[in-house]
């Protein structure tokens, strides 16, 4: 088409030279599980500890509150937080439960998450009278708190009963943890992990379901959406297990489903002692949340490109049981556990308790440098990176200054993640060989690159020698001795 006619001057704007490749986010933490509040099913941000009050109190039976302040022990971060238990399906009814008001003026039910929707009473003692909702009395639902109303029918400190239903975690099974696709068309349970890019702009790249990770099945479905969306999730022994036990479910002979090989997968062991503040005493929870919580602690502070190993775990007291831990011997059972592809905690002297451990599942049937850990995520992190970068160049016209520019983009992000420590060299190329005509006159173009992320230094040996030419530095004293005598006087 000839060009169109002008009398006149024009500027034709072009770009030369290539653009900033922009990572994508690393330190974000997904979270399955189960809680007393919090719409079911639905992908919900969490970037500050005011954001868990929504998901209920931290009672027995639950998981999601729990889990998000293990993570947010070790640093706040963002979390996407999937609450699957909805309390029209999984609830159970309390019948005639006990309360009595205090001088405050209220009562906490047995249960939390009261479901309104379904039929409730608060009665007197003898179940005669039943009272009036927002005239006797008032109820927070999501904290099972009855408070009584002054000038209502309700004396001070009495003595009442309740009938409820209320949101019960048992009735969750793993099938909803997992999840899948409703009626609707929606993704429900860890599906929704998919959703993150479009709902948000990144995905989630930590995945945690403590509590049900320690289930194969659940394990199982983690691992194929860490590999869907490129994440990394971690798993859970269950308690209980003595190291032996551990070792032996990597084999197909174990108790628990251990025998798996995957490089987005991670093994942990064991569970770990908590304080908690509610009973006064120390309680187990699994591991998982505080080993996603340490790697995004790593992300933010060090890099993506650093290994979550020997890193103090923050808010614990102690393990299920001791694991005997000395850094010069490999037949302690923390280095048998990493021997065997499992990430568990050291602790010796003065160490205090860090998680230890730098290998996923895939090994030890693999040995390529992707069985670390953080190998692994910064392969993932460069290669989503590119791609998301390289969408501003598709459908764009093919040629040299095209593909200069492309490439010096992409070489820039190199020399810059190079120059950071994320990888130790790193290149972006275009090879005729690969892009014959046949393909490019169908517009599919290759570009080549490669790197190296730096692997941990997870073996450190010195070599000594007994030097017996030190010997040659002996001279003796080089003062000498001072004789005196001594002369006695008459």
């Amino acid at each position: 088409m000839p060009a169109s006619f002008l009398h006149g001057v024009e500027t034709i704007e072009t770009t030369v030279g290539g653009v900033q490749v922009t990572l994508v986010k690393t330190a974000v933490v997904g979270l399955v599980g189960t809680a007393a509040g919090g719409t079911p099913n639905q992908l919900t941000l969490v970037s500050a500890d005011t954001d868990f009050a929504q998901f209920g109190p931290d009672a027995a039976g639950f998981t999601i509150r729990s889990a998000l302040q293990d993570v947010f022990d070790q640093k706040p971060t963002v979390v996407q937080v999937i609450n699957v238990l909805d309390p029209l399906v999984h609830n159970s009814a309390a019948a005639a439960e006990a309360i009595a008001f205090d001088a405050t003026d209220t009562s906490t039910l047995t249960h939390p998450g009261v479901v309104m929707s379904l039929p409730y009473d608060v009665k007197s003692k003898d179940g005669n009278t039943t009272y009036k909702k927002d005239i006797d009395y008032t109820i927070d639902p999501l904290n099972g708190i009855v408070s009584r109303v002054a000038g209502g029918a309700i004396a001070p400190l009495a003595q009442l009963t309740a009938d409820y239903s209320y949101a019960d975690p048992t009735k969750v099974t793993p099938a909803d943890i997992i999840g899948g696709i409703n009626a609707a068309g929606l993704r429900t349970g860890m599906q929704l992990f998919k959703d993150g890019y479009s709902l948000y702009g990144y995905f989630a790249k930590l995945l945690v379901a403590p509590a049900w990770s320690t289930q194969a099945s659940v394990s199982a479905a983690l691992t194929v959406i860490a590999n869907n969306i490129r994440a990394m999730q971690f798993s859970d022994a269950p308690g209980g297990l003595t190291v032996p036990q551990a070792i032996s479910a990597r084999g197909p002979a174990g108790t628990i489903n251990f025998d798996v090989s995957d490089e987005r997968t991670v093994l942990l062991y064991p569970y770990v002692s908590v304080f908690d503040t509610a009973s006064n005493a120390n309680v187990l929870r699994p591991l998982s949340a505080r080993a996603a919580g340490i790697q995004s602690k790593q992300d933010q502070e060090k890099g993506y490109w650093w290994s979550p190993s020997n890193v103090a775990i923050q808010g614990i007291v102690g393990t299920e049981r001791p694991i005997t831990s000395m850094v010069n011997d490999p037949n302690c059972e923390a280095n048998q556990l990493n021997a065997a592809g499992i990430v568990t905690v050291f602790s010796s002297y003065g160490t205090g308790l860090r998680l230890w451990g730098n290998r996923s599942s895939a090994y030890p049937a693999s040995t390529q440098p992707t069985q670390f850990i953080c190998v692994r995520r910064t392969a993932d992190i460069i290669e989503e990176s590119l791609e998301y970068f390289t969408l501003q160049y598709t459908d764009g016209s093919i040629s040299n200054a095209w593909i200069d520019t492309v490439l010096e983009s992409a070489n820039g992000f190199m020399r810059k993640l190079g120059g950071d420590g994320a990888i130790l060299g790193g290149r972006a190329w275009y090879d005729p060989t690969k892009n014959p005509v046949t393909e490019l006159e169908g517009g599919h173009i290759v570009f080549s690159y490669d790197f190296m992320p730096p692997p941990p230094a997870e073996r450190i040996t010195y070599q000594a020698q007994i030097n017996i030419n030190y010997l040659s530095t002996l001279t003796g004293s080089t003062s000498g001795g001072t004789s005196g005598s001594t002369s006695g006087g008459s």
